[in-house]
């Protein structure tokens, strides 16, 4: 379970440190890849592996499919922390752009996934989650 938020720094090589607590859940492998929101996705291993069936049973017919498809497969990264004993995960440019990452971020655990986050770009979507007040009756529309 990743749960929390943390500020670390990308080093001049683009390698972001893990922080310590979520390294266990991510000791088989992980899956750096771009979000929705114009932020960077890390999925374990067995998420990756759940989320990628999902997408793979998807028609090719369908446009909203092929879209979504090439959003979370081709910026995709493979990598392990394992690999380096501080941690630290290198992110490729090309994902680093994606999310406009430059020195600070942010790492926020989502409970089964990691997003990462440009600081302004977090501090907005935050706000609006606290700040929009149609955000409790949309989370009753969920079940919640």
């Amino acid at each position: 379970m990743f749960l929390g938020e943390f500020v670390h720094v990308l080093d001049d090589k683009g390698r972001l440190t893990i922080p310590a607590k979520f390294r266990a859940g991510l000791s088989d492998g992980l899956v750096i890849t771009r979000g929705i929101d114009r932020c960077l996705v890390i999925y374990p291993l067995d998420e990756w592996n759940r989320l990628a069936a999902q997408v793979s049973a998807l028609p090719l017919t369908n446009r909203s499919a092929r879209a979504f498809r090439r959003l979370v497969f081709a910026g995709a990264h493979y990598a392990t922390p394992e690999n380096d004993k501080q941690g630290r995960v290198l992110i490729p440019s090309r994902l680093r752009e994606y999310a406009n990452l430059r020195d600070e971020v942010v790492i926020a655990g989502l409970n089964n996934y990691i997003e990462i986050w440009n600081p302004e770009a977090w501090a907005q979507e935050r706000e609006q989650i606290e700040e929009d007040e149609g955000t409790v009756e949309g989370w009753a529309n969920l079940g919640i």
